[in-house]
This record gives C-alpha cells, sequence and structure tokens, in this order.
C-alpha cells in the first residue's frame, strides 16, 4: 500500500504561537506559495512524522517554549516571543524540519508496545448495554477491544487524553447525544472508531467499556521534561489487557466514584 505523502507549512497563529502543518498526500491547494514545499514531500506515517518533530522542538528549543502540542497533522507550538523573534524562530523551524533524517525516523520510534491494564466489568463497563443491544457481549467486547494494537493519533481534550485509532468495526459506536456530567478517572471509553483512556474525572460522551488503574498524566513536571508529563504520546502503539477486580485495586484503581 502506498504510504502518504506530506508537505509540510509554517506560520504564525498568534504572538506567541506558530502552526505546523502536515498537508496529506501533497495536496497544498490551502496553502499560500510562500508556506508551500518547505521540505520535500514525505512518504512516511503521518503519527510518526509528527512525533519526531515534536520530540526534536521540545529537545532544541526548551528554554524558549512555553507548550508543544501535537494532533492529526499539526503541531501548535506556544513560545516566549522576548526570548525569540517569531521570524528567527520560523526560520530555525524550518531548517530544523528540513535536517530530519526520514530513514532514521522507525529507529527513533519505540518498537515497545505500552500496555494498558484494564478491569472490564459489568460495574466499570456503564455502557455496556449500548454494546449489548448490537448483538455484542461483554466477553465479546472484551475479545475485540483487547485483540487490536491500537496508535496514538492525537493528545488533547484534556491534559493526557490520547485518541487511539482505530476499534474493530464492531465496536464503533457514536458519541452520547447528551454527556455524562461526571466519568469517573480511568475510564476506557470508545467513540465512533476511536478508543481512550480517561485521565481524571471529567464530563464526557464517549461509551464507557472499562477502567484503567493506571495514572496518565503528570502535572507536576518541568519543562524540561514537558514530554514526559503525558503516558501517550503521539505515534506510541498501545494495547489494552484485561485484568480482574483484585488486579485493579491492587494497582491502586478505584471504584468508589
Amino acid at each position: 500500500m502506498k504510504k502518504p505523502t506530506f508537505n509540510v507549512a509554517i506560520e504564525p497563529i498568534a504572538e506567541c504561537s506558530v502552526m505546523i502543518t502536515l498537508d496529506l498526500d501533497g495536496e497544498t491547494r490551502s496553502l499560500t506559495k510562500s508556506q508551500q514545499n518547505l521540505i520535500e514531500p514525505i512518504a512516511i506515517d503521518a503519527p510518526i512524522f509528527i512525533a519526531s518533530i515534536a520530540q526534536r522542538i521540545r529537545q532544541t528549543f526548551t528554554p524558549y517554549l512555553m507548550n508543544v502540542t501535537p494532533a492529526y497533522n499539526t503541531i501548535l507550538v506556544d513560545y516566549l516571543p522576548y526570548r525569540l523573534q517569531e521570524s528567527e524562530f520560523i526560520s530555525r523551524l524550518e531548517q530544523l524540519i528540513s535536517d530530519i533524517d526520514i530513514s532514521s525516523l522507525s529507529s527513533d520510534q519505540s518498537n515497545a508496545i505500552l500496555t494498558i491494564p484494564t478491569y472490564y466489568s459489568k460495574e466499570t463497563a456503564l455502557d455496556l448495554s449500548r454494546f449489548e443491544q448490537q448483538g455484542i457481549s461483554l466477553d465479546q467486547l472484551v475479545e475485540l477491544h483487547t485483540n487490536s494494537i491500537y496508535q496514538v493519533s492525537a493528545v488533547g481534550f484534556m491534559p493526557g487524553f490520547a485518541f487511539l485509532s482505530d476499534v474493530a468495526p464492531e465496536l464503533c459506536m457514536p458519541r452520547h447525544e447528551t454527556p455524562r456530567l461526571s466519568v469517573p478517572k480511568g475510564s476506557v471509553g470508545v467513540a465512533d472508531r476511536k478508543t481512550a483512556v480517561y485521565p481524571d474525572q471529567s464530563p464526557g460522551g464517549w461509551n464507557i467499556i472499562g477502567r484503567s488503574p493506571l495514572q496518565l498524566f503528570n502535572s507536576k513536571v518541568s519543562v524540561e521534561h514537558l514530554n514526559d508529563a503525558s503516558f501517550f504520546n503521539v505515534g506510541d502503539q498501545v494495547k489494552f489487557e484485561a485484568i480482574s477486580r483484585q488486579d485493579f485495586l491492587d494497582l491502586g484503581g478505584c471504584l468508589n466514584d
């Protein structure tokens, strides 16, 4: 199968923010002439390339950064303009991206698969009935959800929340029309083709199928270690593993919320 190609564009969107955009399949119609072809089109998986750029930005520009936020085909970079002028920053970003050795990207990504222990049960699968209405039992749900290896395609919505692609077709389920006011921390959910773990208690409309005891976000890390704040990074590979109720509790899970 032919891999997609990309052009990369960088443009300021605020006085302290620039947006890096990967233009999928080399389609540059929406970009201005000055934004096009900053580097040659690249044939590689988008999440891997996004993750590689984000990692290099964090490593190279640490004294100038506030946040680096990768998504599906963009990276939002918030920086300190009084330490680095916009024109110089964009120029250095262009050079950084152009210098990336495409052939090395696969080796940059760890071959390890992140494992998410998950307690699937009637007490944690709050939306089991929606799947049962489609003829999917709890056992079938667990088998379908744990048999896939997912890729982190974006991190957002809330700190540490990773969008994982894609669930088995049988598990595709639309979001709730009316979101819950409170989804328990660690809840594993499905929305359309994506699956995710809620890193903290919050409102949410995903279909909850289980709960993980893992701590997925650390808000106390320093700027120098922003990449370590979240358990997930764009491009990571993830697998869910079913665990027992006792294992869930032994690993620090909570069932009282």
